[in-house]
């Protein structure tokens, strides 16, 4: 169980991780754009291998990813989740 899971209902886990979920989506595709951006603007080689890493990640569904992932996702949506949960 995820510290970000701590005193809520299971409705509320289930909320967080749908939205977590689209945290996730949306991140991908704003560093999706800055990779385009950098690897046109600013090749390198040491750069690449950089980019190699977040590529993977970008590439990998939120429930693919691992819990510490995810966590990072969902300190995400703690931004905002008090006003609707």
């Amino acid at each position: 169980m995820s510290k970000y899971h701590e005193n809520l209902t299971e409705r509320q886990v289930v909320l967080m991780e749908k939205l977590a979920s689209i945290e996730h989506i949306r991140w991908s595709s704003w560093q999706s754009w800055c990779h385009k951006i950098l690897r046109e603007n600013c090749p390198s080689a040491e750069l690449e291998k950089v980019l190699e890493r977040w590529d993977k990640q970008i590439a990998t569904s939120y429930k693919d990813l691992s819990e510490e992932e995810k966590d990072s996702d969902r300190e995400q949506v703690m931004r905002y989740f008090d006003l609707i949960k």
